[in-house]
Order: structure tokens, then C-alpha cells, then sequence
């Protein structure tokens, strides 16, 4: 509806039902000084205007300086590696490790956390494995962990078992609680900073793991045509680990 209606709208209603006169009167208002804005449009807030410089600068720097690459994108995607990150607005992957477009295939959520094999309960992330596995065939999935996390502190803070008290976030880090659980029976006595950051980095072995229980993960690392990696970017001390999940196959014994 127009801002013109709008106010036609409002004004008959006025004039129908007097007691609602104060508050047709305040919308009538609100509109009309949104209708004298220099172009008649609403002003824009701050975020809208971010957002817009940011896609005019990504336009003119990175699009139009290359057609060649966003015209092959235009035809389909084939990315190599399969990401999982942290929501953390500090840890970006196409920052960090500098993937451009059609690079990296991304799941980002709390604390970069894979779940288990779970056709329920883990549905959206068993998607994205599967989309990315058979049918874009990444060669790598790789799991990134990263400093000060705020999933990992909770992991280490909430308790293991009980009632909650978030209506997602406990019951979601509790998928690594093997790692919190190896953290405190080795190294219990250390700091809990010291703590978070050995489970940052075990977190992601739970995931490596947890990524061995989707039948199609297996079956490309039997096949050899998928590896599974582990990192960690401390953007603290500006380092990044990588690591590999060694999976074979034992040979067959000879009787």
C-alpha cells in the first residue's frame, strides 16, 4: 500500500471510530514525515547503508574487474573443499584461508560443530554433507576451530547432563561433549582458559570423528576420493594449525 493510501486509510477511520483519534493520529504522523524524506522514500538506517556500500565496492573491485570467473560460476559450482566454521563474526574462512567464489562449500554454526548421523535430529547439517559429498564432490572437508570460542567456553561451563538453561545452545555444543570430557580427566588442574583452548582444538576431533558416521563420508575415504582435515585459526597470535584424519582399511590377513 502507498504512503498516500495509507494516510486516505487511516483518515476514514478516523473519522468513523472518534475513539481511536489519538492513535490514527500518531500513524498519520509517523507517515507523513517519512513522505518528506528528500527522494519520498523511508530513510535508510545505517545497516542498509553498510550493506549497500559493501555491495557497490564488491561490484566495482571484485565482479566487474572479473567476468571471467563470475560467468563460469554462473554455470555451476565445483568447489574442492567442504568448510565447516564457527559463526563467530572473527573467523570468516573466505577471510582467513582467502577462498573466492566457488571455492569452498560452508556450514558455519555454533562453535564449528559436526553431529553425528542423525536423519532427526541433525537433519539441515546432513544435507549439506551429503549435497557437498555426492553431488558436488569435494576432494576435503575440512573442520576449523578457533581461539577464544564462545560455543567452547559454554561447552565447558554448561553441565554435561539436566535441564537446560538456553533453548538451543546447550543442547546443540553437548555433541562434543567427548571432548570436554577428555579435557577435565587430562588436564583438570590447568586454568580454564587453558582449558577452552584444549577443547577448542579436541572439539574438532569430535567432529573429524563424527563426520566417519555419514555412510557416504566413509565410503569416499575408502574410495580415496575424500579426505577429512582438522584446523585451528588463532587470531589472537595470527596462526593457523592443519591437520589430517588418517582412514584406511587394514589389509587382509593371509591364512
Amino acid at each position: 500500500m502507498a504512503y498516500e493510501e495509507a494516510i486516505a486509510a487511516l483518515k476514514k477511520l478516523l473519522s468513523e471510530r472518534e475513539e481511536l483519534a489519538p492513535e490514527a493520529a500518531s500513524k498519520i504522523a509517523q507517515i507523513t514525515a517519512e513522505l518528506q524524506t528528500a527522494d519520498g522514500k523511508p530513510p535508510s538506517s545505517p545497516a542498509v547503508e553498510r550493506m549497500k556500500e559493501g555491495f557497490n565496492h564488491f561490484k566495482k573491485e571484485k565482479y566487474e574487474k572479473n567476468p571471467a570467473l563470475y560467468g563460469e560460476l554462473a554455470k555451476g559450482q565445483s568447489p574442492k573443499f567442504m568448510v565447516f566454521a564457527c559463526s563467530d563474526s572473527r573467523v570468516c574462512p573466505s577471510h582467513v584461508l582467502d577462498f573466492q567464489p566457488g571455492e569452498a562449500f560452508m556450514v558455519r554454526n555454533i562453535a564449528n560443530m559436526v553431529p553425528p548421523y542423525d536423519k532427526i535430529k541433525y537433519a539441515g547439517v546432513g544435507a549439506a554433507i551429503e549435497y557437498a559429498v555426492l553431488h558436488l564432490k569435494v576432494e576435503n572437508i575440512v573442520v576449523i576451530g578457533h581461539s577464544t570460542c564462545g560455543g567452547i567456553k559454554g561447552l565447558m561451563s554448561f553441565p554435561g547432563e539436566g535441564p537446560t538453561s538456553t533453548d538451543f545452545i546447550e543442547d546443540w555444543v553437548r555433541i562434543c561433549l567427548p571432548a570436554k570430557h577428555k579435557v577435565k580427566a587430562e588436564h583438570g588442574d590447568k586454568p580454564f582458559p587453558e582449558q577452552c583452548t584444549m577443547c577448542e582444538k579436541e572439539a574438532v576431533n569430535v567432529s573429524l570423528g563424527n563426520l566417519l558416521t555419514y555412510p557416504f563420508v566413509r565410503d569416499g575415504l575408502v574410495k580415496k576420493t575424500l579426505s577429512l582435515k582438522g584446523g585451528y585459526y588463532d587470531f589472537v597470535n595470527g596462526t593457523f594449525e592443519l591437520w589430517g584424519l588418517e582412514f584406511g582399511l587394514s589389509p587382509p590377513l593371509s591364512v
